[in-house]
Formats: C-alpha cells, structure tokens, sequence
C-alpha cells in the first residue's frame, strides 16, 4: 500500500490507533542503539505499520546494524497518523530523520536537493531490484531511494458468495458492475472500494482503458481515455452498489471476512488474516479491463528508504541503508514476510520467500508480475490531489467529466511546472 500523499494510511491509522498520548497520537523513539563509543547517532523514520511486530523488527534491524558497526547509534523513531505531511514538515527544520522511508517516490524531493543520490550503494545487486522499481526511484538518470518492500494491491472477492449468484469472477469494468449490482442487497452491498467510494478506482481505471496518469513528463490524465474510464465509474454509483462509511477503511479487510461485502479492494498485506479467517474461501483478481481488449491493473506501492542530503551525517546513514535493504537479504526477506505479506523488491529474495511460493499470495505474485502499475514519480499531492477530486466530481454527476478532468490537469501541469523552474 501507499500512504503517498496526505491520506491516513493504513498502516499509519492502526499503528497510531495504539500510540494516542494525551488524546494526540504521539511519535514513539527508541534509545539509540549502541553503547558509549558511538561517534555517531542516526535518526531513522518509519511510518506507524500496523501490522504486530513491525516497530520490534526495525528495532532488531537497528541493533545488528549498531553491533556490525560499533561506531554508528540508531534511533529508530515510529511516526504515525499522517506520515507524509509530518515529514515533509520536519525536513525544512534541523529535526530531520537522517534516513527515512516515503511510500510511492517523489521525484521532486531529489530536485530540491532534499534526498541523496544513491547509486553507489548498489552494486553488482542493482540487477536485482525489479526494474519498475528501479525506474520509479530514477531522476535524471540517478537513483534516489531504494525499495524496501512492494505492497501490492487487488480485488478480494468471496468464492462461495459469487458462485451461489451464478456470477464468474469479472474480466471487465461491465462484468464487475454487473456483478457488485446483483450482489447488492438490501442488507449488504457488493463492492468497497474505500469509504469515500472511490479510494484507487479512477486511476485503475485509467490504466485499464490503455490511458495514462504521466506520459512524457506531463500531466495526461484528462486524455480521451481517462475521461471514458473515470465516467464508467458512475455506474457503481448510480446502482448504488457500493459500500460507504464502514468502520474501517479498504486497507483493512474487516468488511470483506466480516461478510458485510463479497468484493472488497484491497492489500496482499492482509492475505493472512482473510486466509486465517475465511479459509480457501477468497480468490483475487486485478481491476479488470475497462472493455474486451483492455489491460487488467494491479496497484504496486510500497516504500522507499531514502537519504536525507542536508542531515550532518550522509556517509552513515548511506551506510546503514546499504546494510539494511541491500546487503541484508535475510532481513529483507523477514520484512516482507514475517508481518503481513509483502513482495520482496529483490527478485532473488522474492524467489526465496516460501509463504509467497503457493495458493492465492503466489497467484497475487503473478498477477502484478504481469499488471503491475506504479504511481509516477510526479504523482506527489499537487498532481495527485487534483485528480482524484475531479473523479469523485465526476462519479456523483457533479459536472461535465471532460472539463472537469482538463481543469485538474491544467492545475497540477502548473504545480509541476513551478517545482521544475
């Protein structure tokens, strides 16, 4: 999952649901690792993962960092609620994490110079970073970050649930409204997407329909067929077929195994938890295509740990980055899979993780192998934000999609256009 922009993620939702102090939910810090002979002491940013074990794992990871390099501390500091905007504040401030991780990379942090190239840390293992994930790190030719794990995310649908209505699980948009309609009624609703009905529909459907969000650098997502896509969204709405304001958002897979819907978007970081709770009874799918012909999509995000350029100590906190996610395949490999599941960006560690090789989490492998899609790195609040409030416009019939679509477009080119000058 990402947590790119200003939503409350997932993860930082449950994470800071346990960390409220004083009716505030509050950063948590660990003692720095290390003992007295430290010359130096990092601070490294996590947002709150809600998944139990996480905060304890990074700490562990910190420790045999600290004992392999006696002269480094780290602090790992977990940060929860709003991740994003918390860290785009601290960094203009002398409080910046030396490293820290974004979900969904922001090119334009790497053209004000905030985070640190780091091509140097990769080596002869730079071959064995999956290449999106290479690519979506990469400005002007550099890379900037390097990935810690790919959250891959998908339509769960309930077997039992759709054989006993006759419905095959949809290959297209058509078959999925039909599908979340008839299996609407008048106690439950077929599909959830998100609370607010929309979460990551438009930009699948874009994607579905063979259009793009960013093509050469520019912002395109009020092409011909974006606006088609994003317009067939309001049929689910129209039919009244999705749920809304649950107690929990799409991250979360409580409306699906709870069976209060039979079709719920969501993360492969949940699969354990459904499997624990519904058995063999779920299959995933992609976003199927908008019409026969189209292409499915699945929504790869995940997080990058990246190097801040102004901190006081790059070289060490180049070095832990380069001990952690790229030397440390048996870390990576518990990190991916030991709390939820999560693709190891490393083609060789992922080859390796076990829990990942069988059932429904190998077929959800495979899928986003084939139809896999990543946010641009453009894709940061001012062209993101812009986008999804022209959809939820357009999929409640509140004006033209088309004009619509081109005044978002028009405003986040601008933003795009003024972060470049």
């Amino acid at each position: 999952m990402s947590a790119h922009g200003t939503e409350l993620s997932r993860r930082g939702f449950l994470g800071g649901s346990l960390l409220f102090v004083a009716g505030a939910a509050a950063a948590c810090s660990t003692s720095p690792t290390g003992g007295a002979g430290a010359k130096t002491t990092l601070n490294v940013w996590f947002h709150a993962y809600g998944e139990a074990g996480t905060q304890q794992a990074a700490t562990r990871y910190a420790s045999a960092f600290t004992k392999a390099n006696p002269d480094i501390a780290v602090k790992v500091t977990w940060i929860p609620g709003d991740y994003a905007s918390k860290l785009n504040a601290t960094l203009l401030t002398d409080g910046a994490p030396d490293v820290f991780e974004i979900g969904d990379f922001d090119e334009f942090l790497a053209r004000r110079g905030q985070i640190a190239a780091l091509d140097d840390l990769y080596g002869s293992a730079k071959s064995d970073f999956e290449q999106g994930d290479l690519d979506q790190a990469t400005v002007d030719g550099k890379l900037y970050g390097v990935k810690t794990l790919d959250d891959v995310m998908m339509l769960y649908y309930r077997k039992g649930a759709l054989a006993k209505a006759g419905i095959t699980p949809p290959t297209t948009f058509d078959a999925l409204a039909s599908a979340a309609k008839a299996l609407t009624t008048k106690d439950t609703k077929g599909l959830f997407l998100g609370n607010d009905g929309v979460g990551d529909s438009p930009l699948l459907a874009v994607w579905s329909n063979g259009g793009e969000l960013v093509a050469d650098g520019k912002v395109s997502y009020a092409s011909p067929q974006a606006v088609e896509a994003v317009s067939a969204l309001k049929r689910l709405h129209d039919d009244q077929s999705l749920l809304l304001g649950f107690t929990t958002d799409w991250w979360d897979p409580s409306a699906f195994v709870q069976n209060v819907v039979p079709m719920q978007w969501g993360g492969l970081w949940s699969m354990p938890a459904i499997k624990t709770a519904l058995g063999d009874d779920f299959g995933v799918l992609p976003w199927p295509a908008l019409k026969p012909g189209g292409t499915p999509a699945l929504r790869v995000g995940g997080w990058t740990s990246c190097v801040n350029a102004k901190g006081k100590h790059v070289d060490a906190a180049k070095k832990f980055v380069q001990w952690l996610w790229i030397e440390q395949t048996d870390l990576q490999k518990d990190w991916a899979e030991g709390y939820g599941f999560h693709i190891p960006p490393r083609k060789s560690v992922a080859a390796s993780a076990d829990k990942l090789s069988q059932g429904t989490a190998k077929e959800t492998v495979d899928l986003a192998a084939k139809f896999g899609r990543r946010n641009p790195g453009i894709w940061d609040p001012a062209v993101s934000t812009p986008f999804t409030a022209a959809a939820a416009k357009v999929v409640s019939g509140q004006g033209d999609p088309a004009q619509l679509l081109a005044d978002a477009a028009k405003q986040a080119q601008a933003a795009v256009d003024k972060q470049r000058t």
